[in-house]
């Protein structure tokens, strides 16, 4: 089993904080394996036995009346039976109504208590939780094996471009490497797709049209990284015999994101230094997914490599933007903390005209902060004081 200690670096220091530990991500993407890997280095490293450890799966049929969240709250207090620490893991939470009351009554009522939450929609993520536990809860955004892991869990050559264009097709949801043959891939795929559509947007949001559903999702990935346009999807919708309203295309495209199945991406102006609600662009959160509702038989390459990029610096832990020139725009800011890079993001830097493109676009930022060019060059083309790297050396760095 991998090791996420990207996630575990993160969570450990709030092991025993009275703050919740919430995780999202996408279905199967890996948080239950994460909350085991919690689990297990808190019962090697602080002692924790069975008893105080209290571990609900709502996925799991025994535990569906549970769902109940008046009977949800009895349940743990009743196994709060002594002074010391009790570890509460609550996976896939969302599939239980109110979950959020529980969860502040036993963090205001019980002092030896600490609370770890997963959940596969941004539910989690909403006003509602943030108003209930008022800022007594941390988040951590759990994301598809990034390229790094992924090589460590299959053991494959790193180098290999054709390893990297597997990762780039089939994307990094963990159990699809169980599989070789494209068949099955594609099969798991679908059956994730769909558990998730019928999970976290059917049953939770209400919205039954599942062609519609699949008709803009097929537009967002043949679209991926480029500006978004409402009148487009309307039209495209349209030639595939759907009209629907501009209320109605909102509505559903918000449930693809409250789904966690594409992310939305906005434009910062660097010049104004301020974030532009307009023109934005999505992004897959796993290309896998990407690759089952593609309509073309070749991935776009250049785009899926940008896509690849984006997804790697959330993972690392950047907000990331598209950053806005006067004349143009740059791929990526990332920002952290005091931190900020820019990236520019190529498949190959085949000519002089893509060369000049590519580091041209840093010519109107005057600031210091690092620049980079990524593409899958092997040479290197570093100048100006922007750094070129080869796109695979840079998912492998530390």
């Amino acid at each position: 089993m991998l090791k996420r200690e990207m996630y575990l670096s993160r969570i450990r220091g709030f092991y025993d904080s009275d703050l919740v530990k919430i995780l999202v991500g996408i279905r199967r993407c890996g948080k239950s394996v994460i909350l085991n890997q919690i689990m297990n280095e808190i019962k090697q490293e602080k002692g924790a036995d069975e008893k105080h450890i209290i571990y609900i799966n709502f996925e799991l049929i025994e535990y569906e009346e549970l769902q109940d969240y008046k009977k949800l709250n009895k349940y743990i207090k009743e196994k709060v039976t002594d002074d010391k620490k009790y570890y509460v893991f609550l996976d896939e939470i969302q599939k239980v109504d109110k979950f959020e009351d529980v969860v502040n009554s036993l963090r205001a009522s019980i002092n030896n208590i600490s609370i770890f939450i997963t959940g596969s929609n941004s539910k989690l993520l909403s006003n509602e939780l943030s108003t209930v536990l008022s800022g007594r809860y941390v988040l951590f955004n759990v994301y598809p094996l990034n390229y790094k892991e992924f090589i460590e869990l299959t053991g494959k050559n790193a180098k290999n471009e054709e390893t990297f264009w597997n990762f780039i097709k089939w994307g990094g949801l963990p159990n699809r490497t169980q599989f070789t043959d494209e068949s099955n891939i594609k099969d798991y795929l679908h059956s994730v797709f769909d558990s998730i559509i019928l999970r976290d947007v059917v049953e939770r949001l209400g919205l039954k049209d599942t062609v519609l559903f699949d008709l803009l999702l097929q537009y967002i990935v043949d679209t991926t990284g480029r500006q978004f346009s409402a009148e487009n999807v309307m039209n495209f919708l349209k030639s595939e015999g759907k009209s629907v309203s501009t209320e109605t295309l909102y509505t559903y495209l918000d449930a693809l994101c409250k789904a966690l199945i594409v992310k939305k991406i906005y434009r910062y102006d660097i010049n104004g230094k301020a974030i532009l609600k307009t023109l934005n662009k999505y992004y897959m959160t796993d290309l896998g997914i990407a690759q089952i509702k593609n309509n073309n038989f070749e991935i776009n390459k250049s785009f899926a490599i940008e896509n690849v990029v984006y997804n790697e610096l959330l993972e690392r832990g950047y907000d990331v933007y598209i950053g806005k020139t006067k004349d143009g725009e740059i791929d990526f800011i990332a920002t952290k903390t005091n931190e900020k890079i820019y990236f520019q993001v190529a498949y190959l830097l085949a000519d002089n005209k893509v060369i000049e493109r590519e580091f041209g676009a840093f010519k109107e930022i005057n600031d210091n902060y690092p620049k980079y060019v990524l593409s899958l060059d092997k040479a290197d083309f570093s100048r100006d004081g922007i750094i070129h790297k080869n796109i695979i050396d840079w998912l492998l760095e530390e």
